[in-house]
């Protein structure tokens, strides 16, 4: 929302009004000095006007979780227990998921009330990168590396994964970076070589990775 639409909403005043006061100093943004009307506001932002509080802002919250397995990324079953019944803070009821793992996969994910951020997050047009280690049931052929990096193509989606990068680490065991988050992805992908994912373990998204001294089932707020 605009500033000035967000003063007339809350103020009771015309939009002109509102931008006469923003143009004239008289609006603080996080307790900055604004004198631009069309800034953008969301619920995070405090906004004050002539030394008094136009609206609060709403709590923000940013959360890197481990994943056990055998936990559902979901915010309620009635089965299983979710990450969000791994959360322990009284605003827990606001959070999504930002990049969701399967019940038997490990690892980080993202848990917010903030929608703009995990949409640019898990976004496919960002090409946010996605890392994995894999061990499989069968040795890995070095002639996957080349494959990942061709991509395959899904008959379901009618598409072809983007190039992934693929190091192998160990006879069944490898690092995986995707670019983007298909259904079962690595699943799949490992299933066109040949071989069966045995142990999936997400380390990163992005720039945020998972603390090594982050046990499972443990979590903490992002700055």
């Amino acid at each position: 929302m605009k500033l000035d639409r967000l003063l007339a909403k809350h103020q009771s005043m015309g939009r002109n009004e509102a931008r006469r006061r923003i143009i004239g100093g008289r609006v603080r943004v996080d307790g900055e000095t604004v004198t631009s009307h069309d800034r953008e506001i969301d619920r995070f932002t405090r906004v004050d006007m002539d030394g008094e509080v136009v609206r609060e802002p709403e709590r923000l919250l940013r959360i890197l979780l481990h994943k056990p397995v055998g936990v559902v990324s979901a915010t309620v079953d009635a089965e299983h227990t979710t990450v969000i019944d791994l959360i322990d803070d009284p605003d827990k009821h606001t959070l999504h998921i930002a990049g969701r793992l399967d019940r038997n996969t490990s690892g980080l994910v993202l848990l917010t009330n903030d929608g703009r951020w995990s949409k640019r997050l898990m976004n496919p047009e960002h090409k946010v990168d996605k890392v994995y280690l894999v061990e499989t049931r069968d040795p890995i052929p070095d002639d996957a590396v080349e494959a990942f990096a061709r991509g395959f193509y899904f008959h379901t989606e009618d598409l072809t994964t983007l190039p992934a990068e693929l190091e192998i680490l160990g006879e069944r065991s490898a690092r995986l970076t995707l670019h983007e988050g298909r259904y079962h992805q690595v699943k799949r992908m490992f299933h066109r070589i040949g071989n069966r994912v045995t142990a999936l373990h997400r380390v990163s998204i992005g720039d945020i990775r998972l603390p090594e001294n982050l046990k499972p089932g443990e979590w903490r707020f992002l700055k």
